[in-house]
C-alpha cells in the first residue's frame, strides 16, 4: 500500500508523511507547539551556541593561531566563526570598560568643576586688598567647614592659604583657553551672540568652516564645565566602530609582510582571531580589577606584553615560520600599527569627537 504525502508546514513541499523531518528544510514534521517544545528548542540552540564557543575559547587563550589554522583548513562548524567571536568578545569588553569611562567622566566633572570653584575662590580673594585679611580667612574657614559641598580637597584649600599670607596666587587652570576669559565672560552674561563672542575670542571675519566650527566647539566646552567628560564620551562611543576599520588594516599590514602566504582573506581570519584574544584578555583584566581594585599595575603590564609573545607564537605556527622571522615580522607588524595607524586614528578620532559631541 502506498504511502500517503503530507506538506511541511515550514517550506510546504510534498514528502512521505512517515518521514519524521521534512527532506527539504529539516523542521520536524510533526512538531506541535508547546511550552515544552519552546523552552527546549531554545535550551538546545543555546547551549549548541555554548558549547562552540567554549571549544573555541579555551584554544583561542591558550593556543597561538591554532583556530585561524583550523578555520583556513575547512573546520568551520566546529569552533565560532572568527567574525562572530570577534563581534562577541568586543561587545563583552565595551560592555564592561563602559562602567571604567562612567567613572572616568565623573572624575573629569567634578575635577572641571573644583577647578572652577577654586579659580572663583582665589579671583574673589585677590580683590580684596591687605585690610580685608580677616574677612578671607573667615571664607577660608568656611570652605573647609563645607569642602564636601565645594568639591575643594585639601591641597586646593592648601592654595587659599597661601593667599591669606600675602600671595597674589593665579593657581593652575584645568584648562587653558588663551583667550581674555573676563571678557568673554562679560559677553556670555549679556546673551551676547555667539558669533561676537568667537570673534573676541580670536575668531577672524573671513575664517573658514572649520575654523568658525572650532571656535564654536571651544565656546560650549568652556560654558559647560561637563563638556570635557562629553568629549571623552563621545570619544569612547566611537572606538568600537573604528575597530572594524583598524582590524582590516592589520590584516593588510600581515599581507604585505606575508605577501606569498595566501590571499588577504587568509590575514584577516588571523586578524578576527588575534584581535578576539586581545578583547579577551583585556576583559580578565578588567573583571580583576573590579574585584581586586588594587591589581598591581606591574602584573597587568606583564599581561599586556604576554599578548605580543602570543602573537609571535600565533605567527609562527600559523603562517609556518622559523622563530626569529616570526620575532622580526611580528615586531614590524606591532611597530607599524601601534606607532602609525593607531596614532593617527586617534588624533581623528578625538577631532571628530571635539567637532561633533
Amino acid at each position: 500500500m502506498p504511502n500517503s504525502n503530507t506538506s511541511c508546514k515550514n517550506c510546504e513541499n510534498q514528502f512521505d508523511e512517515t518521514f519524521q523531518f521534512c527532506p527539504y528544510c529539516g523542521q520536524k514534521s510533526n512538531d506541535k507547539l508547546t511550552v515544552g517544545v519552546l523552552f527546549s528548542n531554545t535550551i538546545k540552540n543555546y547551549f549548541s551556541v555554548d558549547a562552540r564557543f567554549f571549544r573555541s575559547f579555551f584554544p583561542l587563550l591558550l593556543k597561538p593561531g591554532y583556530l585561524a589554522s583550523k578555520f583556513i583548513e575547512g573546520k568551520r562548524l566546529l569552533y565560532l566563526h572568527p567574525a562572530q567571536l570577534y563581534l562577541f568578545s568586543s561587545i563583552v569588553f565595551f560592555f564592561f570598560f563602559s562602567f571604567k569611562v562612567s567613572k572616568q567622566e565623573q572624575q573629569i566633572r567634578e575635577g572641571v568643576k573644583s577647578e572652577k570653584t577654586l579659580q572663583q575662590t582665589i579671583d574673589s580673594i585677590n580683590t580684596l586688598n591687605s585690610n580685608d585679611s580677616l574677612v578671607a580667612a573667615t571664607v577660608i574657614d568656611k570652605l573647609k567647614k563645607n569642602k564636601d559641598k565645594t568639591g575643594l580637597n585639601d591641597e586646593e584649600l592648601a592654595k587659599l592659604d597661601s593667599i591669606i599670607k600675602g600671595e597674589n596666587y593665579k593657581g593652575d587652570d584645568f584648562m587653558s583657553f588663551g583667550f581674555n576669559e573676563s571678557k568673554v565672560d562679560s559677553l556670555i552674561a549679556i546673551n551676547a551672540p555667539d558669533s561676537l563672542i568667537t570673534k573676541e575670542m580670536g575668531r577672524k571675519e573671513n575664517a573658514g568652516y572649520f575654523t568658525k566650527k572650532t571656535y564654536t566647539q571651544v565656546l560650549k566646552l568652556y560654558r559647560d564645565n561637563g563638556s570635557l567628560a562629553n568629549i571623552l564620551h563621545s570619544f569612547y562611543d566611537t572606538i568600537p566602530i573604528a575597530l572594524f576599520f583598524l582590524l582590516p588594516i592589520f590584516a593588510f599590514i600581515l599581507k604585505i609582510l606575508f605577501y606569498n602566504k595566501g590571499p588577504f582573506a587568509y590575514h584577516l581570519v588571523f586578524a578576527f582571531y588575534y584581535f578576539s584574544y586581545l578583547f579577551s584578555t583585556f576583559i580578565i583584566l578588567l573583571l580583576i580589577s573590579f574585584i581586586w581594585p588594587n591589581f598591581p599595575g606591574s602584573i597587568q603590564w606583564l599581561v599586556i606584553l604576554s599578548t605580543f609573545i602570543y602573537l609571535c607564537i600565533a605567527v609562527k605556527k600559523f603562517y609556518d615560520h622559523g622563530w626569529l622571522l616570526s620575532f622580526i615580522k611580528s615586531s614590524l607588524a606591532t611597530f607599524i600599527y601601534f606607532t602609525i595607524v593607531i596614532p593617527i586614528a586617534v588624533l581623528l578620532l578625538l577631532t571628530f569627537a571635539f567637532l561633533f559631541y
